[in-house]
């Protein structure tokens, strides 16, 4: 089978992947002063506790999109409330970071199956399987924390722009970096086939 094939059927298998954490080995490396201080105001940095638009049709179509991604949700989340606070901290978080939120809800159905308190074998944890060594390196150094929707959220999307940053735009590098598994085809056609499931198309 070749390479591409492969990939194609590992990307359609993530629509029916068991919730399980799946994060791999993600190395920590040495960080410049520059790029630690920078990260760290980053996951330090507050955030409004619902989202703001500037103009009405953009609050129409965020509704449209949340009504749409929690529908697609349900039978990961069944709660109503905490469904909509999932959705709206991964909406923020996202855009804060510049990244897809498609992408990001298909990076953490993949690393944690939707699961809050997930720890993978290699230790990881939460929504985005995020390691602990990122709460010494650029949080407060307390890693139960890192079990909190939105600090969880806040640190998966710093390290995943971080990562992108680094590989110069490559998504499909940043993402085998951030599971540990960089230049490998399964872990980034993973998450692009569960994105699939997440994009929501609005009216014009």
């Amino acid at each position: 089978m070749t390479l591409a094939r492969r990939a194609l059927l590992l990307g359609a298998s993530a629509l029916w992947l068991p919730s399980r954490a799946r994060a791999g080995a993600q190395v920590e490396e040495p960080l410049a002063d520059s790029v630690r201080t920078a990260l760290a105001a980053s996951v330090a940095d507050a955030a409004p506790p619902k989202p703001r638009f500037d103009t009405v049709d953009a609050r129409l179509a965020h509704l449209r999109w949340l009504g749409t991604t929690s529908e697609r949700l349900k039978r990961r989340k069944a709660d109503h409330h905490t469904r909509v606070e999932f959705l709206e901290a991964i909406w923020y978080e996202s855009r804060r970071a510049g990244l897809e939120t498609s992408l990001v809800l298909g990076l953490v159905q993949v690393e944690s199956g939707f699961r809050k308190y997930a720890i993978s074998s290699a230790g990881a944890r939460g929504y985005m399987q995020v390691m602990p060594f990122w709460a010494r390196l650029i949080g407060d150094g307390d890693p139960r924390r890192l079990f909190h929707l939105q600090t969880n959220l806040r640190f998966g999307c710093t390290i995943l722009r971080h990562y992108l940053q680094r590989e110069r735009g490559d998504m499909f590098m940043a993402l085998g970096r951030y599971n540990g598994s960089r230049g490998r085809a399964e872990y980034p056609a993973l998450v692009f086939g569960a994105r699939r499931q997440w994009q929501v198309t609005l009216p014009a």
